[in-house]
């Protein structure tokens, strides 16, 4: 575990320029699960995020030489920006690697945060060949690396989330949800909670395509995945820190992983009832309510809302990831009789009243007694699916069903 007191130092060290954010309770969710919960909106940092504490911590505490030809990180997303708000404001040089299929909107946070004092380089088209250039820089140039999680210095900058929370919470703590990608903020929260608050239950959440806490707890050494699934970006690392492992495997009450469409669910729902706009990773402690929905009744729980940095162009595809979670999204390839009225014939005898096609593709093949369409069909309430696949199929229509064919289903998701 990190000690309290290195804690404590990065807490005064961060104190000019991290915002001591809400610890908000949440009547909805209160309500819905009949517990006590509030969010610790973190998304309420200037850079949106809790990434600052931990950069500004590492940056602030290294010594004359090791700033003498600046600081370098990998990062496309909340670390970069942490890394350049802390840049400008200790007047230090930076230089910030990027994948080149980072979005224009992070790079220009980025060069607004970081100001004249960051240099942005833009190299590889994946954060591993990012990671790996910024770490021949540093070799090459004598730099100093900021890395976003596997740091001590970094870890308690990110603990100081941990001493906010302990001094705002009115009564003790029962479970404190958090999300889980590099466990730099799990591993410094769970360690104050160790000493603060010993009885609180902390539980880290990951996203199911890129668990890899989860399959280090179980092989009992932390672990390189193979491959992740990219969506909750903020929280998707084939393999987490060193340090921050050993912390998290020591502390944790338990880790869990939600999926990708229940956190899309999550974020369309916070917005809409709440007005907040949050990042899939910021969704993630939020959404594992309801795996402990019976074990939290009565208790007081908090959730770290960890970001915000919500791209707007991303929006149609959570919505199409949350329907597609709940079950009110279908695809199918219909085979259509190619002859007038057969259109009409699925409208008027297949679809439902309040069923909808949202998505549909056709091409006239010649020579062909049918022609395959691609049709996605929304619905109104779960329970229609089984009797609108009953009647396709009753009908003839029925050529497949891709929701269940994750491999051709990619091409439209």
């Amino acid at each position: 575990m990190i000690p309290i007191e290195k804690i404590l130092k990065a807490q005064k060290n961060i104190k000019s320029v991290v915002v001591k954010t809400a610890l908000d309770v949440m009547t909805n969710y209160s309500e819905k699960y009949e517990a006590n919960i509030s969010f610790k909106r973190e998304d309420l940092q200037i850079v949106r995020s809790y990434k600052i504490r931990g950069a500004y911590n590492r940056i602030k505490n290294l010594k004359k030489e090791e700033l003498r030809n600046g600081v370098v990180c990998a990062s496309a997303g909340n670390h970069a920006q942490g890394v350049a708000l802390a840049c400008q404001k200790l007047k230090t040089k930076g230089v910030i690697f990027m994948p080149t299929t980072t979005p224009n909107q992070k790079i220009g946070q980025v060069r607004m945060f970081g100001q004249d004092f960051v240099e942005i380089v833009l190299v590889g088209d994946t954060f591993d060949a990012s990671f790996d250039a910024a770490s021949d820089y540093c070799v090459k140039n004598e730099a100093t690396f900021v890395h976003p999680f596997n740091d001590t210095d970094v870890i308690a900058g990110q603990g100081t989330v941990g001493l906010e929370v302990v001094d705002q919470a009115k009564d003790t703590i029962d479970y404190l949800f958090l999300p889980v990608g590099g466990g730099g903020l799990a591993a410094g929260v769970a360690s104050v909670f160790s000493v603060l608050s010993p009885s609180t239950k902390i539980i880290g959440i990951e996203p199911e395509g890129a668990a890899s806490l989860k399959v280090s707890l179980e092989k009992g050494v932390n672990t390189t995945l193979d491959s992740i699934e990219k969506f909750v970006d903020g929280a998707a690392v084939k393999r987490m820190g060193d340090r921050s492992f050993k912390i998290c495997k020591d502390l944790l009450y338990e880790s869990n992983t939600v999926s990708e469409g229940a956190v899309c669910s999550t974020i369309l729902k916070v917005y809409n009832e709440n007005a907040l706009v949050i990042e899939p990773a910021g969704a993630l402690s939020i959404t594992a309510l309801d795996l402990y929905k019976e074990e939290i009744k009565g208790k007081n729980v908090v959730c770290i809302v960890s970001g915000g940095n919500n791209d707007i162009t991303r929006m149609e595809e959570m919505k199409e990831r949350s329907l597609l979670y709940e079950g009110l999204k279908h695809y199918f390839i219909i085979r259509f009789p190619q002859r007038a009225g057969a259109l009409r014939e699925f409208v008027v005898d297949v679809l439902g009243p309040n069923d909808d096609i949202a998505y549909f593709e056709y091409t006239k093949k010649t020579s062909r007694d049918k022609g395959p369409a691609v049709v996605g069909i929304e619905l109104k309430n779960k329970a229609d699916f089984s009797p609108l696949l009953d009647r396709v199929k009753e009908k003839g229509f029925l050529g497949e069903y891709l929701n269940d064919s994750p491999e051709l289903f990619q091409f439209l998701v």
